[in-house]
């Protein structure tokens, strides 16, 4: 048969048979290398490639849930939410965490920018957890991260809401200020928040917490090498909180705040027919806005270690001697027991003595023959003196329980004081030492052992003004949706009725009338035409200084030793709206001081214009206690 194939011989020449070596060698280099990095990155590498990867593709975002509006009585804002840009380092994508932040501090100074850490590179990063490295930044941080993300592998701007204070200071004290959940809140059992969910850390933020915070939601997004989103590959929407109406009235508020002027002090106004109170300031005060960003600890620290403790709420936490305006107890205390009678008359010369020691009335030349009503409204000393002696301090202490005083008044409100009326009992059981009569003596016109809440004294006068009643002070109207739609209702809460006569209720109104509208009265700073304000005024002695005037001038007093300046009144006379408490810290006399304060927040809540009002008789009392 005949072959049809045809072999083709090749000369294998030795030019060739060596470009043939060649060529096989290579080749056999190449795959080998490609053997070795393949065996290089799938056994040894395997674990880091694995986590890049998922890294470098696949992100977890959490969603943070908006918190709930919280505003006043009238629908002003009081806390609201902004957007907040945060840069955000994904630890799985740089190489060398110092080497970037290097490179961000060279960048940020190109444009005279700092940089400031919120938290540091720590050695349990998890590589696919993002980590915060600055919160709350400006725009101009925004656009160098955004403008160089090439150059910053891992960095990427994430967007979250903060709150906005639109009152900073004057609301802070109430409102208080929020903050990421930390390791102690986990700890204390708080298992329903997770290490980053926001809080409240205090005020109302804090109360109401679970109402305000809302849901958290999250999502799965891929992104690319640059962290710049691709998909979306799943979400779960955030569930915003629920919104707060307060009892508060920012108009009243704002007065309290500016009558203050700079002084340390407290103001509380409530509402004596149901105890919603109407402002809570307290002073100074500090910007809650310093926690947005997370505040630095040489911040918080100088916070806490300043003498003038702008991050304690004065009106629940704030203990004080109540000064004159103790002296209705003690006037209601006389009455009941009958120690006393309006018609009571007793001489005041300007001193009392007991023993060998000799107490002072606040004017210098005495009052002469006085009775119970000018000695309220002209505040004489020496005529307290006189009934807290007969009274004793028992039976002072019995009646100043029944105004709920030296106890909380319930409401819902962080650290809350219980401030302090003494008894025999109490400082032989506390100071191991028996009462002594000079003791009862300052304890009737408000000064020694006698400490009271700004909150306490303001529903004490509640409960003259409406005739005995005693209500737990409340801040919260309701919450709602933000469509409206009520989601809890806070009712007033009656929590006694004091078992005081009709007419010394109306006897002790009348003199508090006297005190703001008579002539010689010590409130007349306090007077508003129409108004019909019923007030006292008090003086409270910084404890440890001499009550002798002469003494007082020798001693070199600073002013943390000055008087403190204390005013409570209501109105009107008939069916009284609202009571105001007032307590300026080393400011002086309460007539001078804290009425005209008071003054001007009955002249709005009133709706009084300045045309409105007339010269206000001239006060030759207004120093008195």
């Amino acid at each position: 048969m005949e072959n049809r194939f045809t072999v083709l011989n090749v000369p294998e020449t030795p030019e060739f048979r060596q470009k043939f070596k060649i060529v096989v060698t290579v080749l056999l280099i190449i795959f080998s290398l490609l053997l070795i990095r393949l065996w290089y990155l799938q056994i040894i590498k395997v674990q880091e490639m694995r986590e890049k990867s998922e890294s470098n593709a696949i992100r977890y975002r959490k969603i943070q849930s908006l918190r709930g509006v919280i505003t006043d009585r009238n629908g002003d804002i009081l806390a609201d939410n902004l957007p907040s840009f945060d840069v955000v380092y994904m630890p799985g994508i740089a190489k060398n965490h110092e080497q970037l932040i290097q490179r961000l501090q060279i960048l940020y100074n190109r444009k005279n920018l700092e940089i400031d850490l919120s938290q540091q590179f720590g050695k349990t990063m998890r590589p696919y957890l993002p980590v915060k490295l600055e919160k709350n930044v400006g725009m101009e941080k925004v656009a160098v991260v955004e403008a160089n993300s090439v150059n910053l592998p891992g960095l990427y701007i994430d967007v979250s809401p903060v709150r906005l204070y639109p009152k900073k200071e004057m609301t802070a004290s109430l409102l208080g200020y929020i903050g990421e959940v930390g390791k102690d809140d986990l700890e204390n059992g708080e298992s329903e928040y997770s290490l980053g969910d926001i809080t409240g850390k205090y005020g109302v933020e804090k109360v109401l917490d679970p109402y305000l915070r809302g849901r958290s939601g999250a999502e799965l997004v891929e992104v690319n090498v640059h962290e710049k989103q691709m998909q979306n590959l799943g979400r779960i929407e955030a569930v915003p909180g629920y919104n707060t109406v307060l009892t508060i009235d920012t108009r009243l508020q704002e007065a309290a705040w500016l009558g203050l002027n700079g002084k340390a002090g407290a103001v509380v106004a409530l509402d004596p027919r149901d105890g919603a109170i109407l402002a809570m300031v307290s002073a100074p005060s500090f910007d809650p806005h310093l926690f947005n960003a997370g505040i630095s600890a040489e911040q918080w620290k100088n916070l806490l270690n300043n003498p003038l403790s702008p991050m304690t709420n004065r009106v629940v936490s704030g203990q004080y001697p109540p000064g004159s305006t103790y002296k209705l107890i003690v006037a209601a205390a006389a009455l009941e027991e009958g120690i006393i009678t309006p018609q009571t008359k007793l001489f005041c010369d300007g001193t009392f003595t007991m023993g060998n020691r000799t107490f002072r009335c606040w004017k210098k030349h005495g009052h002469g023959q006085i009775e119970l009503h000018r000695a309220i409204v002209e505040s004489c000393d020496v005529y307290f003196y006189n009934v807290g002696k007969m009274l004793g301090v028992d039976k002072i202490a019995k009646y100043a329980n029944l105004f709920g005083l030296g106890k909380e008044t319930g409401i819902n409100f962080p650290n809350e004081k219980s401030g302090l009326i003494p008894t025999q009992q109490w400082k032989l059981e506390r100071l191991k030492q028996p009462w002594h009569p000079g003791e009862t003596i300052s304890l009737a016109i408000g000064q020694g052992y006698n400490l009271l809440t700004p909150l306490q004294l303001a529903n004490a006068y509640a409960s003259f003004a409406n005739g005995g009643t005693v209500w737990q002070p409340h801040l919260i109207k309701r919450v709602e949706t933000a469509e409206g739609r009520i989601i809890k209702k806070f009712e007033p809460v009656k929590t006694a009725t004091i078992p005081l006569s009709k007419k010394t209720f109306e006897l002790l109104r009348s003199a508090l009338w006297g005190v703001v509208n008579e002539q010689g009265g010590t409130g007349r700073a306090a007077m508003v035409p129409n108004a019909d304000v019923c007030g006292k005024t008090g003086t409270a002695q910084v404890v440890g200084l001499p009550q002798d005037p002469k003494a007082r001038r020798l001693k070199k007093i600073s002013a943390f030793h000055e008087d403190h300046a204390l005013f409570v009144c209501f109105a009107p006379r008939d069916n009284p709206e609202i009571v105001i408490a007032i307590v300026a810290e080393n400011a002086g006399h309460g007539g001078a001081v804290a009425a005209p304060i008071a003054r001007k927040m009955m002249e709005i809540y009133f709706n009084i214009q300045e045309s409105d009002i007339r010269p206000q008789v001239a006060n030759t009392a207004e120093t008195g206690r």
